[in-house]
């Protein structure tokens, strides 16, 4: 069966992803039935434990901006340009994220922008959405899915935005193994609340992504359009200083004292957080095959679930997206092709920046206090002004530009030892031999590929 042969495809999930691949198929001539288990968010507000400010990058713009819809997001997000690093005694350190003024990442609240995606879906009479379907069951002999409360559907092919707990990818490891992996991290996080101050004004700086790193665990900050801060605690779940000890007012007070002192008269409903928000659950989820023969395809968090220290698990599952639908605008390859075309496309990305984003939690919480970190950053903007065309720093690969995930971490390994012989050594960007630095560069890195289309 091909495209040409469907008359409706089946979407599961009307979250970010799901949205998005609905209005891009629906642009596409494509007549797509978009299903939810949850209740319409337009109707009773998002759901909980899903609201944590999104980190809107490159990737993730250009997916929005080939769907048209990229004005409209911009009402509401705001440019963070940098790092407002808080020491434990308060001290502030401001760490720019690019060498330019014009590279920045953008806070963008997760339910508006769901909304809107919903509801551009909806607009383009292409997109019919259903919700409070939850799948229970899917029978692949008979292609009918099977709900907890609403009657059955038949479904001609299905393509899985249905998040981490993929139930889809449930039934497709049942039917077929997928070999899926699912790596649990230790930390969980919890959602806090920083309101605008009392004159209706930004608490903290908010051209900023603010970070309370504390080696161990970190508290995070990003701004929303109504003058406040979504904040996130990143701690263990177990251990010495766990969620597990922060059961009561007592030890949480305590807890926040002794390690955010600096942030407590800016979080007036901390106990009200920690007695309404639950503390959420971080992993990787990797599979081995993303796709079931001709029926059905994993996408988004739902093939490869990714921890959120990066910024990026938005933004490749909106390049899925419109990877997808490009490669359904051909419509006279057998579903099972284009199912393997994309897997072969998109999963060495997939497991790229699921390795990165494990690594930049270390990072975040830790090495950018470290005056070594902070050199180390200084020169990699150097050597992006003297030598761009071929020296980019990792971060900035994949926050503001749009080549391969997997590209950008072997160019940042190679960098990282360019690095790390530049710095034997020197304690300042003046004793850097800049000599050395251009001929290590001209050697061992290509000069960058041109922007993808």
């Amino acid at each position: 069966m091909t495209p040409a042969d469907t008359s409706r495809i089946t979407i599961a999930g009307a979250g970010l992803a799901g949205s998005l691949l609905a209005l891009l198929l629906a642009q596409r001539g494509y007549s797509v039935q978009l299903m939810e288990r949850n209740p319409d968010p337009r109707l009773a507000g998002p759901h909980s434990g899903r609201s944590i400010n999104l980190a809107l990058a490159e990737r993730g713009r250009h997916a929005l901006r080939q769907a048209g819809v990229l004005a409209a997001v911009d009402r509401f997000t705001l440019p963070m340009r940098g790092r407002m690093m808080h020491s434990e005694w308060g001290e502030l350190t401001a760490q720019s994220y690019g060498a330019s003024e014009d590279e920045v990442i953008w806070s963008t609240h997760r339910a508006d922008l769901n909304l809107l995606l919903l509801n551009a879906a909806e607009a383009t009479g292409q997109v019919e959405l259903r919700f409070d379907h939850k799948i229970e069951r899917i029978d692949w002999a008979q292609q009918t899915l099977h709900f907890s409360t609403q009657p059955s559907l038949p479904f001609e092919v299905l393509l899985a935005a249905d998040g981490a707990g993929s139930a889809v990818r449930r039934a497709m490891d049942a039917a077929a193994p997928l070999g899926v992996r699912e790596e649990l991290l230790d930390h969980g996080y919890l959602e806090l609340t920083i309101p605008a101050s009392d004159g209706g004004e930004f608490a903290l700086d908010p051209e900023a992504l603010h970070i309370w790193p504390r080696g161990g665990f970190m508290m995070i900050a990003l701004p929303n359009s109504d003058r406040s801060f979504t904040g996130t605690l990143f701690l263990a779940r177990h251990g010495d200083s766990s969620f597990e000890r922060l059961q009561d007012w007592t030890h949480q007070q305590d807890f926040f004292w002794l390690h955010f002192r600096d942030a407590m008269d800016k979080l007036p409903r901390l106990q009200a957080d920690f007695l309404e928000h639950p503390v959420g659950i971080l992993g990787t989820v990797r599979c081995h095959r993303w796709y079931h023969g001709q029926q059905a395809l994993l996408l988004g968090d739902a093939a490869h679930a990714i921890v959120p220290f990066h910024g990026q698990g938005m933004n490749a599952a909106f390049e899925d997206c419109l990877a997808l639908a490009r490669l359904l605008e051909d419509r006279s390859q057998s579903w099972e092709r284009i199912f393997q075309t994309f897997q072969a496309e998109r999963k060495e990305q997939a497991n790229a920046i699921a390795d990165m984003a494990l690594e930049n939690y270390a990072i975040m919480r830790a090495a950018v206090r470290d005056p070594v970190f902070l050199l180390r950053k200084k020169l990699e903007h150097e050597l992006e002004r003297r030598h761009g065309e071929r020296f980019v720093p990792r971060y900035s690969l994949v926050m503001f530009h749009r080549g391969p995930y997997a590209d950008a971490y072997r160019r940042g390994e190679i960098q990282s030892e360019i690095l790390d012989l530049l710095l034997a050594g020197a304690g300042s960007l003046e004793e850097v031999d800049f000599t050395l630095a251009e001929r290590l560069i001209a050697e061992r890195l290509e000069p960058l590929p041109a922007p993808p289309d």
